[in-house]
């Protein structure tokens, strides 16, 4: 009976974790949809050079950098995918949240230097873990978006 009772505790707590853990994902995505709203008329390009018919009073390097840790109950669905193989569709909710935010923090420092646009951005990843022999890897991981903002010479 006893051990029942712990595996009901357990589970309890594992639920628990797993709806708070999906209630903050799913209030990170609805902030993250606002800010990108909200930094809309801030261009982002990949091309190396601005259009050659502007002119700019400024160019400035930008750059945003969040660290996005997994949840436990993504390690498990993940492990337990790994197993079959596939789309690890856990982690994919991670990365698209932390490339969006690096992004819209990129974009918030292009803003605040009073930039129109930003060329040549790139975005790196990085993983970041830490583990030991007593406990699991924890893994998060860490995007860099950054790129040339560029402060238009007049203003609109």
């Amino acid at each position: 009976m006893e051990l029942i009772i712990q595996f009901g505790v357990i589970a309890f707590l594992l639920l628990l974790g797993l709806v708070f853990g999906r209630a903050a994902e799913q209030r990170h995505f609805r902030e993250l949809k606002q800010k990108e709203l909200i930094l809309r008329e801030v261009l982002v390009f990949s091309e190396k050079h601005p259009p050659a018919d502007q002119e700019f009073r400024s160019a400035n390097l930008v750059v945003g950098s969040v660290v996005i840790a997994e949840d436990y109950f993504k390690r498990i669905a993940a492990s337990l995918k790994s197993l079959v193989g596939g789309r690890l569709t856990a982690y994919e909710s991670l990365m698209d949240r932390g490339r969006r935010e690096a992004i819209i923090r990129m974009k918030q420092a292009a803003r605040e230097a009073g930039a129109s646009m930003i060329f040549n951005v790139r975005i790196e990843t990085a993983r970041l873990s830490e583990s030991d022999s007593n406990r699991q890897a924890l893994f998060a991981a860490e995007f860099i978006a950054y790129g040339t903002a560029l402060v238009p010479a007049t203003r609109p």
